[in-house]
């Protein structure tokens, strides 16, 4: 990485071991953490999106008081676990989808992640996230009626039995590759695509899978202000194995 490029992923680190600690989302400093790691993923935020971003967020603080909705608390781990984490699948994602309209199932959702940032981010993006935890599913149909999101929707259910077809099917640390591909191959288009977001490469994951799946691509993912490994594998159904 060049010394130009690493620089506001500097910047972000720098924030978050020098900014005041405050409750809740809403501080100044949140929001220049937020905007320096989107400057450093090269993904462009209104003030409008950067404004719902941060809302989403602590609607997750709130609910997370009653329903246990993630186990991160700290609002600054929150913004590099939570949203600049979601926030780097987005470049890979808009280059799949060359700023075409699409369907993405986000599986094993819970709060919304990454799903609810594609949304907030990508309004020409349907994004359902679905989830077996029916508190977690109202909690993605609240932050679409709160934040005015018309193009998000939760969806209690098991995966295996969505009858919708999407583009784009994702997970982030959801399950193993075999059981996320095998549960959720219904709910692909023909054509369409997996998109999962792992830690470090799941080299035995990978070499699970059965035949009629195959990984095309694989990516590594680098979040500002988060020093852990993190990648994005890109898997189809292969053609000539799929049964009639």
């Amino acid at each position: 990485m060049s010394d130009g490029a690493a620089q506001p992923l500097r910047a972000v680190a720098q924030t978050l071991r020098d900014g005041p600690q405050t409750h809740g989302l809403g501080a100044p400093e949140h929001a220049q953490v937020l905007s320096e790691g989107a400057q450093a993923l090269a993904v462009h935020l209104t003030a409008e999106t950067q404004q719902q971003l941060l809302a989403y967020m602590a609607l997750i603080q709130k609910w997370t008081r009653v329903y246990n909705l993630t186990a991160v608390r700290d609002p600054q781990e929150m913004l590099t676990h939570h949203l600049l984490d979601s926030l780097s699948a987005l470049p890979p994602l808009l280059r799949h989808t060359a700023g075409r309209p699409i369907r993405l199932l986000d599986v094993g959702s819970g709060g919304g992640l990454p799903g609810v940032v594609l949304a907030i981010c990508q309004p020409e993006i349907q994004v359902t996230c679905v989830d077996t935890v029916g508190k977690k599913a109202a909690f993605i149909q609240q932050v679409a009626a709160t934040l005015r999101l018309p193009n998000l929707r939760g969806l209690h259910a098991r995966v295996e039995s969505v009858q919708e077809r999407y583009d784009v099917v994702c997970s982030r640390a959801f399950a193993s590759l075999k059981d996320f591909t095998q549960w959720s191959q219904s709910a692909l288009v023909e054509g369409g695509v997996w998109m999962a977001m792992k830690g470090k490469m799941p080299d035995d994951e990978i070499a699970q899978l059965p035949p009629e799946v195959e990984v095309f691509h694989v990516e590594p993912l680098t979040v500002p202000g988060l020093e852990a490994e993190r990648c994005m594998l890109w898997l189809r159904p292969r053609a000539a194995l799929v049964p009639l």
